[in-house]
């Protein structure tokens, strides 16, 4: 529950609806006209005004406009009093990490390639994880770089009622991002949102920070910079060996250095963008474009910078003779290989030859 001091004082909830009801929330003693729900979504965001005089701590959710408020579960209202300075210029949102995640190699390249672009902070909504991962997650969170939510869903929800599965649902991510936007609100001067196989690369600058203050000073009024996804498919490895170290042949996962071969721009399918946002201009987003904001959207050229993705193939598989070869990611190689292999000797150090990486 967030509390929101643009346009007219609103209070912006996220929560699990498991049937269609229609729902009143409640501040302090007075329930609040009804939000009537009928949706296919499992999760729902809601917006309302706040009655004047009125300034709560609290919020509750009945069906009912009439009952003891105090036999409700209460939400705190965050965001009450916004902070005067930012504790991050940036902050990156990774949604939920699931299937028992554990692709080793390539999320410790991400984080330090977060880190080298300019993240400060890096969200994690979990909700499994392999071992191995877990202990990289929490040298993360002793270092001050990640915080980690728990995003326990399947303790609510049982999608074998619903017409959809998981995978479609996709763990609820619309829901954590809008949660991580306003838990950012007052926090990060921008927030980042984008998927762990993921990173927004620029081209014609070398960090976040630097891209984003040329574009705002070239498109005043934009606050929301959507990046073009490029897919870099993991089965198409450099003819170069140089980058393939040899001290990462035994961590399990993917040398994203090696995948420099991305696929053109499919014309006739929508591009799944990913965002670099001023969370004071969002009001509401969906996975890949802003759905109610405050300021102008600019579609960042492809000349500009890119959404590097680096995954296996899920559509029909484009001929490698189609393929254009793009080295963009090996500006960053030097200190990109000089922070992994610090990650790797302190988190996993090497104390003799029969060392070796165990798949849990």
């Amino acid at each position: 529950m967030y509390f929101c001091r643009r346009n007219n004082f609103m209070v912006v909830v996220s929560f699990l609806i498991l049937l269609s009801f229609e729902a009143y929330l409640w501040l302090m003693q007075t329930p609040l006209l009804p939000q009537t729900i009928q949706s296919t979504d499992l999760c729902k965001d809601i917006v309302c005004l706040e009655p004047r005089k009125c300034s709560p701590k609290y919020v509750s959710i009945h069906s009912s406009p009439r009952g003891k408020i105090d036999k409700l579960p209460r939400f705190e209202i965050k965001n009450r009093v916004p902070k005067d300075s930012f504790s991050a210029e940036f902050t990156l949102c990774l949604p939920v990490m699931f299937g028992n995640y554990s692709n080793v190699l390539q999320f410790i390249q991400s984080m330090e390639m977060y880190k080298i672009l300019g993240a400060q902070k890096v969200l994690v909504y979990m909700y499994n994880c392999s071992q191995l991962i877990e202990k990289v997650l929490e040298f993360y969170v002793a270092e001050g770089t990640m915080d980690i939510i728990p995003w326990p869903i399947f303790s609510y929800v049982n999608l074998s009622s619903f017409w959809y599965s998981s995978k479609d649902w996709d763990y609820g991510k619309a829901t954590v991002l809008n949660d991580c936007i306003y838990r950012n609100m007052y926090r990060s001067k921008y927030v980042v949102l984008n998927d762990i196989d993921e990173i927004i690369l620029p081209i014609k600058h070398l960090s976040w920070k630097t891209m984003i203050s040329d574009l705002e000073d070239r498109n005043p009024e934009t606050g929301i910079f959507l990046f073009e996804n490029h897919l870099f498919p993991q089965h198409i490895f450099s003819s170069t060996d140089t980058l393939n170290i040899s001290s990462w042949k035994m961590v399990p996962g993917t040398n994203i250095l090696q995948h420099i071969y991305r696929e053109p721009i499919k014309l006739k399918f929508s591009n799944q963008r990913k965002m670099i946002v001023n969370p004071r201009a969002v009001v509401q987003t969906s996975v890949h474009t802003i759905l109610k904001g405050y300021s102008k959207t600019l579609v960042v050229p492809k000349e500009i910078a890119i959404l590097y993705h680096c995954r296996q193939y899920v559509e029909k598989e484009v001929p490698g003779k189609y393929l254009i070869r793009d080295t963009t990611i090996w500006r960053y190689n030097v200190s990109l290989i000089n922070n992994v292999n610090n990650i790797l000797e302190k988190q996993f150090p090497r104390k003799s030859s029969k060392f070796r990486w165990n798949k849990f």
